[in-house]
């Protein structure tokens, strides 16, 4: 019986894992711009605070216990704890608390989270070695731009499959994060990617649920374990990649190679990245974004009688839930976050909690929201039109949210999204030395020193 066939493998594919495994193992350190640079501290910034304030979550106790279980050596820290574990379950668990709420960095060319992986696998092998910040920020850097590179060969077609992109690209950039920190030679990070590739992580089937931020947690073990197996001479595919078989071909139908090789060394993915003011999926965040400008024109609640939305496709397809049970739900829910924006002003991780969620006013309130696909309103856009009991109808259209690169957030914004996350579990001091230590990470001679800020 003939088998289902998608598109004829590629066989002339470029030597891809080749090609990132030089470019990791050569490239020269700070070998980027000042804005790359920046941009770096301003993605590891965001990231530890998103990991700290989900330290108490639930999500965090339970993986938490389960590591503990394998009576972990104390080797690196978990961010916002008093336990030190060992580096792959502290890359594991700050993988899934840097997730959780759901507030972390995006890559909006390919929708992918890749601090989440990249930072958590790199900062738990830095902890135990020693390395400088300097060490951090380029394996951070460069990390990133194999996930990323490799997110834009395979977008859509590999997330349109039913792949949760951050993880199952994610191990790539913390194999070759940790292969720059160890200092492995062109053909040992070429056996890292390669172990990598055997382990993507992360189906879109579990939004909403704790194993959605365990996909982050899970590339970064497994591109930490990558990276230590090569270190050591354990072999893989030198096509791990690209081959017909190989990583790329499998998942997805889409390769488009030029993406890994165009202006390699010069045009670094970590400057297209954005941070979260919304702590949801984000394609809810232009139509939070909207309705937080309704409520500054003066629309309250009581005053509504129905909200309009027209949006892109797959607004629907992400986040349709119309009646979310929980917190979790809710960030897949445009429905809640369009309730939260206008009586709020805002959607905090607070906002998103399973009080507010079940709150009945915001209930009443989401049940007035009406979300039409409209094939012409772009993924980044939304137009929002709300119908007033007195007659009135007020139309707000968004076409790049707040937090997009057009509308990035300041460094202000970002302390100050930082100070909401950390400051409740570690307190308001350690706020400003932990933010202080995070923008002049560059120049640290050892980053235990900051690690040791990280805990209680």
């Amino acid at each position: 019986m003939a088998r289902n066939t998608h598109v004829p493998a590629d066989t002339a594919a470029p030597p891809v894992t080749a090609i990132l495994a030089k470019f990791v193992s050569g490239h020269a350190a700070r070998g980027w711009s000042d804005a790359v640079e920046h941009e770096a501290h301003r993605t590891f910034y965001n990231w530890l605070g998103c990991a700290i304030g989900a330290a108490e979550h639930e999500a965090a106790g339970a993986a938490m216990a389960a590591v503990q279980m394998l009576e972990p050596a104390p080797q690196a820290t978990v961010l916002g704890r008093a336990e030190k574990v060992d580096m792959a379950s502290a890359a594991l668990v700050n993988g899934i608390t840097s997730h959780t709420f759901d507030f972390d960095d995006t890559h909006l060319k390919t929708i992918i989270h890749p601090a989440g992986p990249v930072a958590s696998a790199v900062l738990a092998l830095a902890e135990k070695n020693g390395n400088s910040g300097r060490d951090v920020i380029d394996a951070l850097v460069l990390g990133i731009d194999v996930a990323c590179r490799i997110g834009n060969t395979m977008y859509p077609d590999h997330y349109d499959r039913g792949w949760h992109i951050t993880g199952s690209t994610g191990m790539l950039g913390a194999a070759a994060g940790c292969a720059r920190l160890l200092k492995l030679d062109e053909q040992q990070t070429q056996m890292a990617l390669g172990i990598a590739a055997s382990q993507p992580v992360g189906l879109r089937e579990q939004f909403g649920t704790m194993t959605k931020p365990f996909h982050p947690g899970g590339a970064a073990r497994a591109g930490l374990m990558s990276a230590l197996l090569a270190s050591r001479g354990f072999t893989a595919s030198p096509r791990a990649l690209e081959a017909p078989r190989g990583f790329v071909q499998v998942v997805s139908d889409k390769r488009a190679w030029n993406e890994v090789t165009d202006e390699l060394g010069s045009r670094f993915e970590i400057s297209f990245n954005t941070y979260k003011p919304f702590a949801c999926g984000i394609v809810i965040h232009p139509s939070i974004d909207a309705c937080v400008q309704l409520r500054e024109q003066g629309v309250r609640p009581e005053q509504v009688e129905k909200i309009e939305l027209r949006v892109h496709p797959l607004v629907l397809e992400l986040t349709g839930k119309k009646e979310p049970q929980d917190g979790l739900q809710g960030k897949f829910s445009v429905y809640h976050g369009c309730a939260a924006g206008l009586i709020f002003g805002r959607a905090g991780e607070e906002e998103f909690s399973d009080a507010v969620v079940t709150d009945p006013r915001v209930v009443e309130l989401r049940r007035k929201v009406e979300a039409t696909v409209d094939r012409s309103v772009r993924e980044e856009s939304v137009q929002v039109a709300a119908l007033l009991k007195d007659g009135r109808r007020i139309q707000v259209n968004v076409d790049h949210a707040i937090g997009s690169l057009e509308k990035p957030l300041s460094d202000q914004q970002l302390e100050a999204k930082f100070g909401q996350l950390v400051e409740p579990v570690l307190g308001e001091r350690k706020v400003r030395a932990i933010t202080d230590a995070c923008w002049s990470l560059a120049r640290a001679a050892d980053v235990r020193a900051l690690t040791a800020l990280c805990r209680p």
